[in-house]
């Protein structure tokens, strides 16, 4: 594999030292779990990252970036002016690339970068550094309000689809790294931005199964900027808050029955008792109606079973697209069997959108479960928070 970045990087990387014999090598999870258990920056509830502080570099290390997953990626995160280790013998950076030890060499802080997912974006906006972003495949998908006008300014440029990025585009820019994520592991794309010296990350934030895992990512960025205090402070912060939101509840006598999803050409899609989603319902103090189905995706279920299991449900979050009761009479008559459509008491996320049309939610959601585990409180026991004012979901519209 080829070593990034300029010559004079090239230089400085040469004269790392990593630990050196496999021997040593074997023992690495040994040495990560020491060093992780002295670092305040520790990673608690995702599952797919893990950072290793050594006195030349941090390790990055990815694993599960997709479903499916049995594969390790590792990256070296090097400043520009490290220090020499006389520890572990004479094994280089350069040689563990050689090796397939590691993925990429990565200098660090960045100074340019290209993400791929709009999950992505926050983070880099909550550690100030959304400057550095140059390039993003489909920027009408891009909702934050902040990024928008850098992209209506020129300096964020179009790479097309995700599955098939623009690669002359994105090798112009010639970005410090590429953020990106796969669902099976291959993105031709991708491997061609390596064949060209441009490292790529793989981020699997969209993977992890709980809440505070997918917004624990943050420190995965903040890693790559030099602001692991900076992110570990933000993770904090949302912890608290949502771990004290989730206290309210967990005395609460009365759990409302829960209904989600909608049909999708003549398909129930809503997610499973394993999800995020199901997590936040149960959380928020819902009674989940499929809560005990195994798995973290999302269930496809004729329409008549889940009117003879939800026709009662007291609530509905996130019915599909759809955004108020006349639109959803109209794209199917059987929506109006629901008790949750008779009450009145169906709440979606689709309300708030970008002004190219991307939703909010999408891309907020997953960093701030806070806020989302707030609105399903103030929703479902109004009488916990009454002075809240909802996030994400707001009530249908008649």
């Amino acid at each position: 594999m080829r070593i990034y970045r300029s010559s004079l990087f090239l230089s400085i990387l040469l004269c790392i030292c990593l630990i050196s014999c496999k021997e040593e090598i074997k023992e690495t999870n040994e040495v990560h779990t020491k060093v992780a258990t002295e670092s305040s920056f520790t990673v608690d509830y995702a599952k797919g990252f893990t950072l290793t502080e050594f006195p030349e570099y941090t390790l990055l290390e990815v694993s599960g970036a997709f479903p499916e997953s049995k594969d390790t990626y590792r990256y070296a995160l090097v400043k520009e002016t490290p220090n020499i280790s006389k520890r572990g013998g004479i094994q280089s950076l350069t040689q563990a690339l050689e090796n397939n030890t590691i993925n990429a060499i990565i200098k660090v802080p960045l100074a340019s970068v290209v993400v791929t997912s709009t999950t992505h974006i926050p983070s880099l906006e909550m550690l100030g550094v959304d400057h550095t972003l140059t390039g993003f495949p489909n920027l009408d998908y891009i909702s934050s309000a902040q990024t928008r006008k850098r992209i209506e300014e020129g300096a964020i440029k179009e790479l097309g689809q995700n599955e098939s990025l623009n690669t002359e585009v994105a090798i112009d820019l010639n970005p410090d790294a590429v953020i990106g994520f796969g669902v099976d592991g291959q993105n031709n794309s991708l491997n061609s931005l390596e064949r060209a010296g441009i490292p790529v990350l793989y981020n699997g934030d969209w993977v992890e199964k709980s809440p505070l895992g997918k917004a624990e990512w943050i420190k995965f960025f903040g890693a790559l900027y030099g602001k692991s205090q900076e992110a570990d402070s933000i993770f904090s912060a949302i912890e608290t808050a949502y771990l004290d939101t989730k206290k309210l509840t967990q005395n609460v006598t009365n759990r409302p029955t829960v209904l989600s999803g909608a049909m999708y050409k003549d398909i129930w899609y809503l997610p499973h008792g394993e999800s995020w989603p199901a997590q936040l319902i149960e959380d928020a103090g819902g009674n989940y109606l499929w809560k005990d189905t195994k798995g973290t995706g999302s269930i496809a279920l004729n329409i008549e079973s889940v009117l003879e299991k939800g026709q009662d449900a007291q609530f509905w979050v996130a019915p599909g697209q759809f955004g108020s009761y006349s639109k959803l009479a109209e794209a199917n008559k059987v929506y109006a069997q629901f008790e949750a459509f008779k009450n009145k008491k169906a709440y979606t996320f689709t309300s708030k959108k970008g002004a190219t049309g991307g939703l909010l939610y999408y891309e907020l959601a997953p960093n701030r479960p806070d806020l989302v585990l707030k609105d399903l409180v103030y929703y479902l026991h109004p009488e916990l928070l009454p002075n809240y004012q909802p996030y994400f979901y707001t009530p249908f519209e008649d």
